[in-house]
């Protein structure tokens, strides 16, 4: 079945115009293509509109909450303004804070640093390391890879109700996998949590992008998610949630913004009194643009609406499952099955091949951008895989040389800036490469793999 036999649906939305649609790129073959970008998993590129709004107000940013000029007032009102934004994009408690990170990992860490004493921890083997590590001075429980949402719920609730009835608990859990797409039952995992007494945490950075994600009707606890792969270019990110936790915890980072007051004590020494607002955690000059930045994806998104990009990217997703149906040397990875919901990520390995030959070839020869790798996300694409989990392997590296076996997998994803033509080119890609073969030599070089051209 090839992948033009989708039709195309009127309903469905054009692209977003997003930043570097235009680049073209040499190929190893001969001459150049455009570029397509299919990692939106990693980064997605920026949304134009992003970057112009970024634009516009470049020349006028300045410190926030520290100066009394023009230029300070207006970043200062710019920045909380922008807090408020993702507050409405998330659809935030009343009493909820926002507080500005670098990326998702920023977020839960900030977050671990905060857990009351005591506090035991339960995740699933299945998150990214981002969810998966920063809990290292609590007590953590990892839970198995369910093959079903029910099975999430039922494993969650197992755990729970094993544990310390009157100490504090967390749950982290992801919203889409960065490894399959597959969407998690985020809400009555929430709801089997609460049950237990024990509070929520949402790892959004691959849901926020593609689906709307409301804090009140998930019921969760908190939000975490990125900046760079919501549309926008900087390094920042968000916490979202509940204050009391963070209200309670000394400080992420200590250094100015974050105090109030200090002064010195009779002894030498000097006494602090910190912010108990999302200050508390944001010490330092603030990534005021890339606040900025994250406020205008939010916006952007909302304004285009969910419902359409949601219909436009499963679109998009049909053409690559019945592009490649009849390639049986193509097996998609999946916890709950093909059918299962998903955002548009899919991890797929090739029979015959190294997944890092394969992606080089799609690179080399046709343009075309994807991830390799275990996705830092080892346990989950190890189980997937059925590979032994104490088998070496580093985030996006490879392990093995072109024609070797390969413990790693490949990842095209997409979103709402990719048009037609760069799935379109990836499944054709795909068929004649497993068809036909790769039409250069590659090489191993610096642990990836590269076209050889030394010939």
């Amino acid at each position: 079945m090839s992948v033009f036999t989708v039709a195309a649906d009127p309903s469905v939305c054009a692209p977003l115009p997003v930043l570097g649609r235009d680049v073209t790129v040499p190929l190893v073959t001969g001459g150049e293509v455009t570029y397509a970008a299919l990692d939106y998993a990693a980064s997605a590129p920026a949304l134009q509109r992003v970057w112009d709004d970024v634009a516009a107000y470049a020349p006028y940013y300045g410190s926030v909450h520290r100066g009394a000029g023009y230029l300070s007032q207006l970043s200062t009102d710019l920045f909380e303004n922008a807090r408020r934004t993702v507050a409405e994009f998330l659809d935030c408690r009343g009493g909820d804070q926002v507080v500005f990170t670098r990326s998702t990992t920023d977020s839960l860490n900030l977050l671990a640093a905060a857990l009351p004493a005591g506090c035991q921890v339960f995740v699933f083997e299945t998150e990214h390391h981002a969810s998966l590590l920063p809990w290292r001075d609590a007590r953590v429980t990892y839970l198995d890879a369910p093959r079903s949402p029910r099975e999430a719920v039922e494993t969650l609730e197992r755990a729970l109700a094993g544990r310390d009835p009157y100490g504090p608990a967390l749950v982290c859990v992801t919203g889409a996998s960065n490894v399959t797409g597959e969407l998690w039952p985020v809400r009555e995992l929430a709801a089997a949590a609460h049950a237990h007494g024990a509070r929520i945490v949402l790892d959004a950075a691959q849901l926020a992008p593609h689906h709307p994600v409301s804090v009140k009707d998930l019921d969760v606890d908190w939000v975490a998610f990125s900046g760079h792969k919501l549309y926008a270019p900087f390094g920042s990110g968000v916490l979202a949630g509940r204050a009391d936790w963070l209200r309670e915890a000394e400080p992420y980072l200590a250094g100015g913004g974050a105090s109030r007051k200090v002064t010195r004590r009779t002894d030498g020494g000097v006494d602090v009194e910190w912010h108990d607002g999302a200050a508390r955690h944001e010490a330092g000059s603030p990534n005021v643009i890339g606040a900025y930045a994250v406020a205008s994806a939010c916006k952007a998104l909302t304004e285009a609406g969910f419902d359409t990009l949601v219909a436009r990217e499963q679109y998009l997703v049909g053409k690559v499952r019945q592009g490649l149906a009849d390639v049986p040397q193509v097996r998609f990875l999946s916890l709950f099955g093909d059918d299962a919901p998903r955002v548009g990520v899919l991890s797929f390995v090739v029979e015959g091949w190294n997944s890092s030959h394969f992606a080089a070839a799609l690179s080399a020869e046709y343009g075309i951008g994807v991830r390799d790798g275990l996705f830092c996300a080892h346990p989950l694409v190890r189980t997937l895989l059925g590979s032994d989990p104490q088998t070496q392997g580093e985030c996006g590296s490879p392990d093995a040389a072109p024609g070797e076996k390969s413990l790693n997998a490949i990842r095209v994803s997409f979103g709402a800036g990719t048009p037609d033509e760069h799935v379109e080119r990836f499944v054709r890609a795909v068929r004649e490469l497993v068809t036909d073969g790769a039409r250069w030599n590659y090489r191993t070089e610096d642990g990836r793999c590269v076209p050889d051209t030394s010939a």
